[in-house]
């Protein structure tokens, strides 16, 4: 057997920089997708030492496409998506058409001809959709209304960028056929009008089969699966599904992978079982997305940066400034709120998967020079790695709209007993209710935009953020807390927070919540006054319940 496997030496090389690069990158308080980029770039061809197999690892990047697009429609319904068309649509349109103008501008500025200038012009139109959707997920904005209506973006701009690449062949027929001296007929811009029907249905003809037959036949085979009793066979019957409904739609239908698996995350999102499906798969789906960055960076020539610089700072300009006014100015016009518009726009100011593909297609049918795929790759490189620090302006643009535009509350009148709770998730919000109940004072750390938003209009004290923050915390009101509950899943983080809350005040009481003894004596090694654990109390509490049939020294030796 070999032992010189390029996809071995992918995996291993690329994972283990993404993880140093991507630690590094969390270290500086920038977004790990920066070192993910970066380990790229190290293992691209632009750069000495060793380089990865640049087609291997885009096929493997797709692979984290396929995932994530499958994972987007595990946690929307097509009722979602619809509910926003009519914003959706118009504003994704619009935006293309004016965004190609700029990349048509560009162009003639760089004496480029405007067939040249229209393939640049729609590759700076379309945002990665990779991208957009980690920033959300990130953020936990994907169930809230700003992230359906970005979703609802992506999925029109995918669509347009597959007609698109459906007219550029053609289009480069005509052109070769006009070079020639012959003309255009009749004949030729009807096929041409004929193949772009045929796609739309095509994909028309794909949502329809998956609407009708998919939506019995996956739910079905789910439950088939899970009364077998495997896990294993459940996740397998899983990916198997995600991949080969993306699969099929590419081979039979000519619809891209990426909007092949969020159909089949569309219709396994129907099954109450849609939730362990998403579990299932979360960690695959996360490790092939940071390869997807990795692909990416190896795409980029840093010394572009050296040479002419100005070709692509105005790249990096249209896509990340011009486009995002362009599309603020879309979503204030069709009655969006400003916050809303920050948010969204802030998803999308950067290029890359359907970027690539058109560039790709340019360069194979003559309609651009090798000069303009380098300032796309070069624009979707430097757009993304700018993509973090664009969020966080859009963040605080966002929260002073958000202010400014809502109405005033009066402060909460104080209370001498003073209570933080830490998290407002299922456990969380019950714990919420019975302070409400009490007539309790409390305030609540919360990291989730779409429950800030419900605590905020419910007049909640609430902190945005993550409580192993000492600013949060401070913010909250810790340090002057008789009682905190921390309610975070994760025990071992929980510690965390229970030993950041001990150092501002010793004096206050933590309850947590654990799922195993190690989690157990983690948070009692670091202060916590009552651990509960989940399954030491449900062991308990049917104990009490067996008592009441059965004699008790029968349940002792049970």
């Amino acid at each position: 057997m070999p032992h010189d496997s390029p996809l071995i030496a992918l995996l291993s090389i690329g994972f283990g920089l993404a993880f140093v690069f991507g630690a590094l990158a969390t270290r500086l308080k920038l977004s790990p997708l920066v070192g993910y980029l970066v380990a790229g770039v190290v293992i691209g061809p632009f750069t000495p030492g060793f380089t990865a197999d640049a087609d291997l690892a885009s096929e493997v990047a797709e692979i984290g496409v396929i995932l994530l697009m499958f994972g987007v429609g595990l946690h929307f319904s097509p009722k979602d998506l619809l509910s926003v068309r009519a914003v959706a649509v118009p504003v994704a349109l619009l935006q293309i058409v004016l965004s190609s103008a700029l990349g048509i501008a560009l162009a003639l500025w760089l004496g480029w001809g405007i067939e040249t200038g229209v393939v640049l012009g729609l590759a700076l139109s379309v945002s990665s959709t990779v991208v957009a959707l980690r920033s959300l997920q990130e953020r936990r904005l994907m169930q809230t209304e700003r992230g359906k209506l970005t979703v609802g973006w992506l999925v029109v701009e995918d669509l347009a960028m597959v007609v698109a690449m459906v007219l550029l062949p053609t289009w480069a027929h005509i052109r070769t056929q006009v070079d020639n001296g012959e003309g255009i007929t009749v004949l030729q811009m009807q096929d041409a009008g004929l193949a772009v029907a045929l796609t739309l249905g095509k994909v028309a003809l794909f949502a329809l089969i998956m609407l009708l037959a998919g939506k019995r036949v996956v739910p079905w085979l789910l439950h088939r699966v899970v009364h077998m009793g495997s896990r294993e066979l459940f996740r397998l019957a899983v990916l198997a599904i995600a991949l080969g409904v993306a699969y099929a739609a590419s081979a039979f239908f000519d619809i891209s992978v990426a909007l092949g698996a969020l159909f089949a995350g569309l219709i396994m999102a129907e099954s109450e079982l849609s939730q362990q499906a998403a579990n299932e798969t979360l960690p695959l789906r996360d490790a092939f997305a940071v390869l997807f960055f990795v692909s990416v960076g190896m795409l980029f020539d840093p010394m572009i940066l050296l040479g002419d610089p100005w070709p692509l700072l105005a790249t990096v300009a249209i896509i990340v400034v011009l486009r995002s006014l362009i599309s603020v100015g879309l979503l204030r016009l069709f009655g969006q709120s400003r916050e809303t518009a920050a948010t969204v726009t802030a998803s999308r100011a950067q290029i890359g998967e359907f970027s690539f593909i058109l560039a790709g297609l340019g360069l194979q049918f003559g309609l651009m020079p090798e000069a303009a795929n380098d300032l796309i790759l070069g624009g979707a490189i430097i757009s993304i790695m700018l993509s973090p620090l664009i969020f966080a302006i859009s963040d605080r643009f966002g929260k002073k709209a958000k202010i400014a535009e809502a109405p005033q509350q009066a402060a909460p009148a104080p209370a001498p007993k003073r209570v933080v709770l830490v998290g407002y998730g299922r456990v969380g919000s019950l714990i919420g209710k019975a302070l409400d109940d009490a007539r309790a004072t409390y305030s609540v750390i919360e990291d989730r935009e779409d429950l800030v938003e419900l605590l905020t209009t419910r007049g909640i004290a609430v902190v945005p953020g993550n409580a192993i923050s000492k600013d949060t915390m401070e913010k909250a009101g810790v340090a002057q807390a008789d009682l905190m509950f921390v309610t975070v899943p994760d025990g071992f983080e929980a510690g965390r927070i229970v030993e950041l809350a001990r150092t501002l005040n010793p004096n206050v009481k933590v309850y947590a919540r654990a799922h195993s003894d190690a989690e157990v004596e983690h948070l009692r090694a670091f202060g916590a006054d009552l651990i509960v654990s989940g399954e030491q109390e449900i062991a308990d509490a049917m104990i009490e319940k067996a008592t009441a049939v059965i004699p008790r020294r029968a349940v002792a030796r049970a």
